[in-house]
């Protein structure tokens, strides 16, 4: 079974208390961030990374604080987060070019990473049988990639100690929302015992 990983919107902006826009708790996510990104770039695992890449005037900015403006140090993932060869899918329609690349930024301006034109071209290319999901936020951008990754008909797990909530009774809803629809829940431990994964340091 080919798995592929999606590590969505693990930035500066949403991780740390000097972000932009913080997800308070999120910083604690770093850790298993790193682990599963490594862990998929030193095995082979596609992995790919949803990354906010706003313009100074985002219509987004109407419901939201600036965040995440492309090119400065807020959008960034952290060193950590980052692995191996890496290629950039923008947010406008393109011929996809891997060209071998091991983390794969996918740039959206939107919650939702299936609003990139390219999503489903990327998709084909990798022919995955099943999708890992972790991230920020669980009720908003991890939602739409978890629900969407479902509605392709593919095994998807969320790794539940490696998302971030901003209200947790939405986080709630999601998540069972998430099950009712087929989804699995597992932690980052089991995940990684069951697909042995070494020992956490």
């Amino acid at each position: 079974m080919k798995t592929v990983f999606f590590d969505i919107d693990t930035q500066v902006d949403f991780l740390y208390p000097a972000g932009a826009l913080y997800v308070p708790g999120a910083e604690r996510l770093v850790p298993a961030i790193e682990r599963l990104n490594r862990h998929a770039v030193e095995h082979g695992i596609p992995l790919v990374s949803s990354i906010d890449a706003h313009s100074e005037n985002d219509p987004e900015f109407k419901q939201w604080p600036p965040h995440c403006i492309a090119g400065t140090a807020g959008q960034l993932k952290p060193a950590v987060t980052m692995a191996g060869k890496t290629a950039v899918i923008p947010n406008r329609p393109v011929e996809i070019a891997l060209d071998g690349a091991q983390q794969i930024l996918l740039e959206k301006q939107q919650f939702d990473l299936f609003t990139n034109p390219n999503i489903h071209q990327l998709l084909d290319r990798l022919a995955a049988d099943h999708y890992v999901i972790y991230g920020v936020v669980t009720e908003f951008c991890v939602k739409c990639a978890a629900m969407g990754l479902l509605g392709t008909g593919k095994k998807v797990t969320l790794l539940s100690d490696a998302i971030q909530t901003l209200d947790p009774a939405a986080s709630e809803a999601m998540v069972a929302e998430f099950t009712r629809q087929g989804g699995v829940l597992r932690s980052v431990q089991s995940y990684c015992q069951s697909d042995g994964f070494p020992a956490a340091e």
